[in-house]
């Protein structure tokens, strides 16, 4: 089994980098205050399906509702199997149209057959078409009382301002680059996976704030080097490409020391290393932003950034103005 399903959070206290999402959470299910829709919007990977998993288990646990579900009663393991009748997972974009939605809504008026509610999560809600959000809009203006919807997407915004006035609106936040590599340093020890931090910083970059998308890279990082040695970010590099950052960091070095001949050679190694040249301009642009963010404020790159690639830009900061670094991105 892959591992992001092996490691996928149980409950809300394994749920990284969603801290505002879950005391939000916790604190409703500790209060008894349920809601009968929810909206978990954010970038892929950040943890919207299990926390809508984890959700229903809170809510149909037989010691529920609870913030805290104990993940060992028949409702928790049905749930965790998928084999519980109450809780439907729905893939919107398989099951976009106004007949699939009308059936939904006849099966939603039937009490739950076992479970104290029923659950209906609704994956890629955004791809619903207008006549089935149209149809779904009756049933959220006139919910049953046994049932909770939990819609998740990663873009809100392609949602009628109907159903979204209808949600309690959860945001899911890109996960930070240290609480990614903390977590696959844990998750790498209890796999006897051995690879050192450098290259879990290169797989987390990669992974753009995705944390199911990093664990698929560090499986893969763990099956391409075997069993020889310690995985660098030589071997991730072979794994998946130059992620062009070293030529990245170079440019900006050039840039800073007004040196075009080392700017090209550094594009020209970009180039003969097989780096996207399009990926390489949004790197430049995300090392000058990085830049001009610890001119700003320092602080904010230690929630975002990789110590060492945090103290970079800080150390660069200082030697290039503020004009220079807007320039710079706008050309860019």
């Amino acid at each position: 089994m892959s591992l992001y399903r092996v490691w996928r959070p149980k409950s809300f206290s394994e749920l990284v980098g969603q801290d505002t999402v879950v005391r939000t959470l916790t604190s409703a299910l500790a209060a008894g205050k349920l809601a009968h829709a929810y909206l978990f919007s954010g970038p892929r990977g950040s943890g919207k399906t299990s926390a809508a998993k984890i959700l229903a288990r809170c809510i149909d646990c037989v010691a529920g509702p609870t913030p805290t579900p104990d993940n060992t009663c028949e409702n928790c393991r049905a749930i965790v199997d998928g084999t519980a009748l109450d809780v439907l997972e729905i893939d919107a974009a398989s099951n976009r149209g106004i007949d699939e939605i009308r059936a939904l809504r006849d099966a939603v008026k039937f009490a739950p057959s076992a479970m104290r509610m029923k659950v209906y999560i609704i994956d890629e809600a955004h791809m619903l078409t207008k006549e089935g959000a149209n149809a779904f809009l009756r049933t959220l203006e006139e919910p049953p009382p046994h049932a909770v919807f939990i819609l998740a997407t990663t873009e809100p915004e392609r949602l009628p301002v109907t159903i979204l006035s209808r949600c309690q609106r959860y945001a899911f936040r890109r996960i930070a680059i240290p609480v990614m590599i903390a977590r696959m340093r844990e998750i790498a020890h209890s796999e006897n996976i051995r690879i050192d931090d450098a290259a879990l910083a290169a797989i987390a970059y990669r992974a753009d704030g995705g944390l199911r998308d990093a664990l698929t890279m560090l499986e893969q990082a763990a099956a391409f080097g075997g069993k020889e040695g310690t995985i660098d970010t030589g071997t991730i590099d072979l794994a998946f490409g130059s992620a062009g950052r070293e030529q990245a960091a170079a440019l900006v070095d050039a840039v800073l020391a007004r040196d075009a001949s080392a700017a090209l050679r550094a594009i020209e190694a970009a180039s003969d290393a097989g780096a996207d040249l399009a990926v390489l301009t949004r790197t430049l642009v995300a090392e000058f932003r990085n830049v001009l963010v610890a001119r700003v404020d320092p602080e904010l790159l230690a929630r975002d950034l990789a110590p060492e690639d945090a103290a970079r830009a800080m150390r660069i900061a200082p030697d290039l103005s503020q004009a220079r670094i807007v320039r710079a991105l706008r050309v860019l």
